[in-house]
């Protein structure tokens, strides 16, 4: 690999987000429509992250993005997916609000929009959204997605919806304020309590109590014990924040083991006199279904990983997966957010991502010669600032947002307020 490989094409991204944020996005897409907010996202804090938002967007572009948002706003507070569930205000009554509701992570993607985007929120319904959050709350302490008819809590219950509610709850509540004392909050030991019986036996974090260790959920549910602790007054760290506790230290070995250079692709290794990529990263058939009948000896040769192979370690998501873009993101977000982000090769994890799923188009892929998507571009990118990548603004691994989007949230009254 030459070091021109190695090198962030930082304008090429800058087209690729610009691309996505004022052309129609591919077909691809369209049943993606539903998450809209999301897409937004991924594009907007793109701009932030390569620090273009201001210079390749003009203030009347920003301000109709913001518009957008608002419109999304529902009347009884949260923000619903996109504007194709509204069917308008004029026609909404309780009988009917459940076909077009607020959606718990929309919710917090548009409130970091907002923030990105520079907005100062006062536009928000910030005392109906804080009373409909613990609406979500299901009795064992996680959240659902959306409210149904009867207000019967519907959606997922893993952690993705318990981080993007606590996160929610940390933008919106603050340091307090005389608006939001008398407003019933969450219940916090309850969620905390859920989350932490989500660890695994090996040291990761399942979807729920008792399921397979996954990063993606992992960053979840450290994401949701941060923004509960940062909020904390007086209470006492969960044991799986605490650095010397047996939870804290199992997962952080279980995600430092997260790095591996098994990489799946399909390119031709650099080095010319080894074994092609395929040849060492795909096992045969008959290597990955052995019969116990099998004599050993007609079990077929796996050439040992060479040292251009070895160059390049990304990071998985469950043992013995392959690596994949987004995971350099939430494994190195979780190992920031416990302040051990310095056990990871973070060399190795550079060069993947860099030479084997940054596109030459522009954004990343998700793995080796596949085309890039606004997810994998924006969480590359992501990893990358958490390794010091020249180009990149910093970010706060919890929000995944800029920090400079960070201090525009500690300017607002009720961050200010009791500060």
């Amino acid at each position: 690999m030459t070091d021109v490989a190695a090198t962030f094409t930082k304008e090429r991204h800058i087209k690729y987000f610009l691309r996505c944020l004022k052309t129609f996005l591919p077909s691809l897409y369209t049943s993606n429509d539903s998450n809209r907010m999301l897409l937004a996202f991924f594009t907007v804090a793109g701009l932030d992250l390569l620090g273009v938002l201001l210079s390749k967007t003009t203030p009347e572009e920003r301000q109709g993005y913001i518009e957008w948002i608002y419109h999304c706003q529902i009347p009884t507070g949260g923000f619903r997916a996109f504007t194709g569930t509204d069917f308008g205000a004029e026609n909404r009554t309780t009988e009917n609000e459940a076909w077009d509701p607020a959606n718990v992570p929309s919710t917090f993607f548009a409130l970091e929009l907002l923030l990105i985007l520079g907005d100062d929120l006062s536009r928000v319904k910030r005392t109906e959204c804080l009373q409909w959050l613990p609406q979500m709350q299901r009795s064992n302490g996680s959240f659902g997605e959306v409210l149904g008819p009867g207000g019967k809590i519907e959606g997922g219950g893993d952690l993705r919806f318990c981080c993007f509610a606590a996160g929610t709850r940390y933008i919106l509540r603050g340091n307090g304020g005389k608006d939001v004392d008398d407003i019933k909050d969450i219940n916090v030991d309850k969620l905390a309590a859920f989350v932490q019986a989500c660890q695994a036996y090996d040291g990761g974090m399942g979807e729920g109590p008792f399921c397979e260790a996954h990063s993606g959920h992992t960053y979840c549910a450290m994401g949701a014990l941060s923004f509960l602790n940062r909020l904390a007054k007086d209470q006492k760290t969960p044991s799986v924040l605490s650095p010397g506790a047996r939870e804290f230290e199992s997962l952080v070995c279980w995600l430092v083991s997260r790095q591996t250079a098994e990489l799946g692709g399909t390119e031709d290794s650099d080095d010319e006199n080894s074994p092609g990529a395929d040849e060492v990263h795909r096992l045969p058939k008959a290597a990955e279904e052995p019969s116990s009948d099998e004599e050993p000896d007609n079990l077929p040769i796996i050439p040992p990983p060479t040292g251009a192979s070895l160059r390049y370690a990304g990071f998985n998501g469950r043992c013995n997966k392959y690596a994949d873009t987004c995971y350099s993101f939430w494994n190195l977000a979780t190992l920031d957010m416990m302040d051990r982000l310095d056990l990871v090769d973070a060399t190795r994890n550079r060069q993947y991502l860099l030479g084997k799923t940054q596109h030459i188009i522009g954004g990343f892929g998700k793995g080796v010669g596949e085309p890039p998507d606004l997810l994998h571009s924006y969480f590359g990118m992501v990893a990358l600032a958490f390794q010091g990548e020249e180009g990149l603004s910093s970010v706060d691994p919890a929000l995944c947002i800029s920090h400079r989007a960070v201090q525009h949230l500690q300017s607002l009254p009720w961050w200010k307020e009791g500060a």
